[in-house]
C-alpha cells in the first residue's frame, strides 16, 4: 500500500494498492463520466490489459478508504524519467478530491526514488480539468509532439517533489 494519509473531500483516506486477485475486477470496472470517453477508455480495464500486455506500465487501484474508486498506473522511460499515466477515477467519486490525492501520493512515492529527477506525464490539450489538475500540481507543460499523438507532455522535477510541503 502506498499512501501519504490524505484524505479526500469526504474525510476518506486515499491509497494507492496494487491490483491484486481480491481488487483487480472493481479497478476494470472503473468508469468515466459520459463527457470524458474522448480523453481515456470507458472502462479502467483497457489499463490494467496494457499493464499486463506491453510491459510498461504498472497499475495501481486508487483506494478511498477501503473502496476502490479508480485506477492509475506508472512506468520507467528509457531516458530514466517517471511516468504518470491512465489515471481514471470513477464517475461517482469524482469532484471529492480523490484524483488530486492519488497523484499527490503517486508523485511523492514515485520522486521519492533515488533515481527519480523528473516525473511527466501527458493529457489531450481539451481536457482542461486535467491541465488544471497538473498545472496546480507543479507540472508544467514542456511539449506537443506527434509521437505523443497530439497530447501535451508536462513534467515537474523529482526534486520539487521531494521538497514540497503537501
Amino acid at each position: 500500500m502506498i499512501t501519504l494519509r490524505l484524505l479526500d473531500g469526504v474525510g476518506r483516506q486515499i491509497a494507492l494498492h496494487d491490483v491484486d486477485d481480491q481488487n483487480w475486477r472493481a479497478v476494470a470496472d472503473v468508469a468515466p463520466l459520459d463527457g470524458q470517453r474522448r480523453f481515456v477508455p470507458a472502462l479502467a480495464a483497457r489499463y490494467l490489459l496494457l499493464s499486463l500486455r506491453e510491459g510498461v506500465w504498472n497499475s495501481l487501484a486508487v483506494c478511498a478508504d477501503d473502496t476502490v474508486v479508480g485506477h492509475v498506473m506508472w512506468g520507467r522511460d528509457e531516458d530514466g524519467s517517471y511516468w504518470i499515466g491512465g489515471m481514471l477515477i470513477d464517475a461517482a467519486e469524482q469532484g471529492k478530491g480523490v484524483g488530486r490525492a492519488a497523484a499527490r501520493t503517486l508523485m511523492r512515492w514515485l520522486a521519492d526514488r533515488t533515481d527519480c529527477e523528473v516525473l511527466r506525464l501527458s493529457y489531450d490539450p481539451d481536457n482542461t480539468a486535467a491541465e488544471r489538475l497538473y498545472a496546480s500540481l507543479g507540472f508544467r507543460p514542456v511539449s506537443t509532439t506527434e509521437e505523443d499523438q497530439g497530447e501535451v507532455v508536462a513534467e515537474v522535477s523529482g526534486v520539487v517533489v521531494r521538497d514540497s510541503r503537501w
